[in-house]
């Protein structure tokens, strides 16, 4: 018996060992003579060249990708079982990734840079052609770095040059996260990468998340250089050189401004004109100039006149998509008789790279040069330009009453009424790029002299589009980030369009604050406000004033609004300024609202029908509509109206039947709403069941999405709409314009086989969006946290 079973066990093992089929061993040879045969391979038909993928690794699967396109083959499934192997984790949002080998390198390249991904841990990872940072940065779209920057310094290396020339094509969004504070030589590295990913490259969005205790000189030099600055010098010389496209455009422009003087001295020559000036050539006339430019200490830089010209809107020297020129030479140089140059008016193109201005040509002996820029950029705030224009914290005491666009926000917003826009950087020795157009700071402190530093950067910032402040403990310091953006707002090239505001704390009254936004920004397209709490300290947060907040609002562009209240009443009459001056509104939002009085939801529903015509989408989150059955009724047949959220508003808390069926056949005569989303209502079982009329033959409803997660619906009740929707479909002849149905966190988890069973049915039907959400588990920690 025990040698029969020896014998059996060697033979499987065996079997094992040899290759299932004739066609495996001929591929797997194959794919281990790559090298040589890769042409060969590359001409495969299908059915051969579908064998032969699997076994090929990640760099000649990567280079197969056409060959298998032209084959009729998708990569798409090697891939993702490449992820499964070497990831072993579930990317999130699995369902939304469109090309797994975009995902998979693209995770590849930071695991690697990070040093938590060892390529000799798969066959596949293994190829003496195959350089795991030069072959997938191409693939690269977004990047994140972490704590001490040790990415910064390997990317910069040397050895790594090509690999960053990629990754200045590729990138689009770069991430700093859990940063620390580090050494001058990483900040130098970073500087170096900065300047090559963003001023000659292509990234567009900057974030950076979660910094407890930022360190003050790496977030401003990361701000100043996501702003397009750059400091010349030593310190962020490349080893020890200047950039080498900086001097390939530095030639390029003194080339054109020679032959642009040399015309010049043609057409002077051939008008007969004379003069010293003229006999001079462009090099020399050019001279003072250039002496001014280069040198910082210049008393012609420091002028106090030409520093209060600088204070006044830009002039029309822009940048090419990203930031506008220094206006401290162009302004300032006017103010003394010296002779200059003409200057080419760029247009701005979006998605061109921008020329650089011309460098200076001088040398920095200070090593220290690093520090004395982000340093200058932090003091700037305290010299005599802006002395005039800055404002304390303590300035909160007054209420916000300027009304017209240009006017700054005064009172609880911390501003000050002044003749022009505040907070502007001259950067005296700092030379501008190409700028980002999306800038998030999540969890990151931001301190009266940061916020007034990243006012000034703002004041010029015109290639800004989105910009995300995220719980950075600003309370009164808002008032100096939104000097720079209303600063920004009156430069004839601003693209400003989208802000996001959210903080633990609301040191004024959000309908307060929003009207000061939109009186400061009326050009925004996108505007979200969120606070958690109301003020910690009793009486430092004052109320709204009724008079200033029912004062009138210039004209906007404000197409979505986004509120959320701490936990504050909700006044129609603070609402209807807004309303009245947003004509172009498409989607409000009102989210943790109390309502001050039973008629306060009525009032609100006819200031929507009488100033928002265009209104396509409203949502109310966490307030409480279980008494307003009426205006829940009337929204629901507002024909302007394609989505409706009524998101943990308890409707059905003291609803009756007769509500439900009211719901379900106004939602049938209405044949414009696309979208209705009930998450956390509490309908349960047989309301979901009722539900399902909506979709009835007799019906005219467009209802394409149904959102009804953490509903505390269970397996058997979906599983009875299940079978009701396809008795609905039936009847209609198989039309139904039902297509999504969203089940986040609901109790499917009690009975597996009758929710695969439902869920299997409605796949047939609809696409389906649920979880594996463990409901005994999410109950437990309720319980603890009551």
């Amino acid at each position: 018996m025990a040698a029969r079973c020896g014998q059996s066990v060697s033979e499987a093992a065996m079997a094992a060992e040899r290759p299932r089929s004739l066609f495996a061993l001929s591929a797997a040879a194959v794919s281990r003579s790559m090298a040589a045969l890769e042409r060969d391979v590359w001409a495969l038909p299908g059915h051969l060249l579908r064998g032969l993928l699997p076994l090929l690794t990640v760099f000649h699967l990567e280079r197969a990708e056409d060959a298998a396109r032209r084959a009729g083959l998708s990569t798409q499934p090697i891939w993702r079982k490449l992820w499964d192997d070497v990831m072993k984790t579930r990317p999130p949002n699995s369902e939304s990734i469109t090309c797994w080998r975009k995902k998979f390198l693209e995770t590849f390249f930071s695991n690697v840079l990070h040093g938590v991904l060892d390529v000799s841990s798969d066959w596949r990872l293994n190829d003496r052609h195959f350089s795991p940072l030069l072959h997938s940065s191409p693939h690269v779209s977004q990047l994140t770095l972490c704590n001490m920057l040790q990415g910064a310094v390997e990317l910069t290396a040397e050895h790594n040059h090509k690999v960053l020339e990629n990754l200045a094509g590729s990138l689009q969004i770069l991430k700093f996260q859990h940063l620390l504070s580090c050494d001058q030589s990483i900040k130098r590295s970073l500087v170096l990468l900065l300047h090559r990913l963003i001023h000659h490259g292509s990234v567009s969005q900057v974030s950076m998340y979660s910094w407890p205790v930022p360190d003050t000189v790496l977030l401003v030099l990361i701000l100043t250089m996501s702003a397009g600055f750059w400091r010349s010098g030593n310190a962020l010389g490349y080893h020890s050189s200047p950039c080498g496209l900086c001097r390939e455009e530095d030639r390029a422009q003194s080339q054109e401004s020679a032959q642009e003087g040399a015309e010049r001295g043609c057409t002077a020559e051939q008008e007969g004109s004379s003069g010293e000036n003229r006999k001079r050539s462009p090099k020399e006339a050019d001279a003072p100039m250039n002496s001014v430019l280069s040198d910082p200490r210049s008393p012609l830089l420091q002028n106090p006149a030409c520093e209060e010209t600088s204070s006044k809107v830009p002039c029309g020297h822009t940048s090419t998509q990203g930031g506008s020129f220094p206006r401290s030479s162009s302004e300032q140089l006017s103010c003394h008789p010296i002779p200059q140059k003409t200057c080419r008016r760029l247009k701005p193109a979006v998605g061109r790279k921008r020329r650089c201005l011309k460098r200076s040509r001088g040398h920095y002996a200070d090593p220290e040069d690093l520090y004395d820029f982000v340093f200058t950029v932090a003091r700037e705030t305290n010299s005599g330009l802006l002395d005039k224009t800055r404002t304390t914290e303590g300035e909160n005491t007054e209420n916000c009453t300027s009304s017209s666009p240009g006017s700054p926000c005064t009172g609880h917003a911390g501003c000050k009424k002044r003749r022009g826009p505040a907070g502007i950087l001259s950067l005296k020795a700092a030379h501008r790029f190409r700028s980002i157009s999306t800038l998030e700071l999540f969890s990151v402190p931001l301190t009266g002299e940061t916020c007034r530093t990243l006012s000034n950067l703002l004041s010029s910032w015109v290639s800004l589009e989105n910009l995300v402040l995220s719980y950075n403990g600003l309370n009164a310091n808002i008032s100096c980030i939104l000097s720079g953006l209303r600063a920004l707002s009156h430069h004839p090239e601003c693209r400003f369009r989208v802000l996001r505001v959210s903080d633990m704390f609301s040191h004024m009254p959000c309908m307060e604050l929003v009207r000061c936004i939109l009186s400061a920004l009326p050009q925004l397209h996108t505007l979200s406000v969120s606070f958690d709490l109301k003020h910690q300290l009793e009486g430092s947060r004052p109320e709204a004033n009724p008079v200033s907040g029912k004062a009138e609002i210039p004209e906007s562009c404000l197409e979505v609004l986004e509120i959320r209240f701490p936990r504050e009443p909700l006044h129609t009459a603070f609402l209807l300024p807004v309303l009245k001056a947003s004509k172009s509104l498409q989607q409000l939002s009102l989210d943790s609202a109390t309502l001050p009085c039973p008629q306060e939801l009525g009032l609100l529903l006819e200031a929507l029908k009488e100033c928002t015509p265009n209104l396509k989408k409203l949502s109310f989150h966490d307030v409480n509509l279980a008494e307003h059955q009426k205006e829940v009724l009337l929204l629901l047949q507002d024909p302007g109206l394609q989505e409706i959220t009524f998101s943990f508003c308890r409707l059905f808390e003291n609803s009756t039947a007769e509500f439900l069926s009211e719901i379900i056949n106004t939602v049938k005569r209405n044949s414009s709403l696309k979208s209705l989303k009930l998450p956390g209502n509490r309908p349960r079982n047989h309301r979901l069941v009722a539900l399902a009329d909506i979709f009835s033959e007799d019906s005219s409803s467009s209802l394409c999405q149904l959102d009804v997660s953490s509903n505390c619906i269970k397996p058997d009740g979906l599983l009875e709409f299940t079978k009701k929707l396809e008795g609905h479909i039936q009847q209609r002849g198989g039309q139904l314009p039902f297509t999504h149905l969203r089940l986040f966190q609901n109790w499917l988890d009690q009975d597996a086989e009758t929710a695969q069973e439902a869920l299997r049915r409605l796949k047939a039907v609809c696409s389906v969006v649920n979880d594996a959400w463990d409901s005994s588990q999410a109950f437990a920690d309720y319980i603890s946290v009551m």
